[in-house]
């Protein structure tokens, strides 16, 4: 093998290495909001799943819906939901509403996340319309109500994993969309620097 073509193999492996060097980086910063967008649309993990409109039918099987509210520590918002709990038949769309208000004396930025538990029935709770993953800002002492429309799939009476669930509970923490950590509670890639 000559020179030349010793260059030219070593060019195409390190070629190939370059290549699958920066396709691992790239699939390493993917793969966690792939995973959530995975978990929303399969309902994995409790994550609810969001859709775009209502259920088609409607069955008898009724749910209590129980809502909670968090709020993480460095967030000086109160923060609840505005009914402890609805009866939904699943199919049937409901709306429910929280309401938060910055006790701050600053205009502070919010973000919510949300699960819906037992886990294993967070594929059949569908939300129409939230505020989750958005960005809330609010003025000092101000106070909003901020809907949430959702449904129970009817294919939850075709499961028979769910036959004893009578009851789900939508779960919403608000965090400090300033707060440092906020991608990595989110599920989005960060970059981190070494010095």
């Amino acid at each position: 093998m000559s020179a030349a073509d010793l260059k030219a193999k070593n060019r195409r492996v390190a070629i190939v290495i370059g290549t699958l060097f920066f396709a691992m980086i790239v699939l390493s910063f993917a793969s966690v909001p792939l995973y959530r967008i995975f978990c929303q649309k399969t309902g994995y993990g409790g994550t609810p799943k969001i859709v775009a409109e209502g259920a088609t039918h409607i069955v008898d099987r009724v749910f209590k819906v129980r809502f909670s509210a968090n709020t993480h520590r460095d967030l000086p918002w109160h923060f609840r939901p505005l009914q402890h709990e609805i009866e939904v038949r699943a199919g049937e769309s409901a709306l429910a509403f929280y309401q938060v208000k910055n006790k701050s004396s600053q205009p502070l930025v919010g973000i919510a996340t949300y699960n819906v538990t037992p886990e294993k029935a967070g594929k059949y709770f569908n939300k129409i319309d939230c505020f989750c993953f958005e960005e809330q800002t609010l003025p000092p002492g101000q106070v909003i109500d901020m809907p949430v429309q959702f449904f129970v799939d009817p294919e939850i009476v075709n499961d028979p994993r769910m036959a004893e669930i009578g009851t789900l509970t939508l779960s919403y923490t608000f965090f400090h969309a300033k707060d440092p950590n906020i991608p990595e509670i989110l599920g989005l890639p960060t970059l981190r620097r070494t010095h």
